[in-house]
């Protein structure tokens, strides 16, 4: 050493380590910008979750009540289309019930003032 300056001797040893540690400390700010970036991004999604878990609760509630009451008018058309099914299966067993009680008397009836207009006529004809 002379003239009381200090020299310094630098080796391919000691740039290597300089250059490692602040490629360190570049990889390491850029992780923490990132990590941050990520804790304001969770808050956020946190804050739409919680109002989405608002609002949608008490839509759950309201869509509870349309279907209980959706069930409802359901099983009333259900019954009223059971009560029609059977009024119709009455009615056509009556017509059908009244088709076969008049039909026979009822031919028998046109068949008889059919013959007798007909033996009129004949009468008639025979005068004249």
């Amino acid at each position: 050493m002379t003239g009381g300056l200090l020299a310094l001797e630098i080796n391919s040893g000691d740039v290597a380590a300089i250059v490692a540690a602040a490629v360190s400390a570049a990889t390491i700010v850029v992780l923490l910008v990132v990590l941050g970036s990520l804790i304001r991004t969770l808050k956020t999604l946190r804050l739409v979750l919680e109002d989405l878990r608002t609002e949608t609760l008490p839509l759950l509630g309201e869509v509870r009540t349309t279907v209980g009451q959706a069930t409802t008018e359901l099983e009333r058309v259900d019954t009223l289309l059971g009560t029609a099914e059977s009024i119709s299966a009455t009615v056509d067993s009556a017509s059908r019930l009244a088709y076969l009680a008049f039909s026979n008397p009822l031919i028998k009836v046109m068949a008889f003032f059919t013959g007798t207009s007909r033996a009129f006529r004949r009468m008639r004809r025979r005068e004249d």
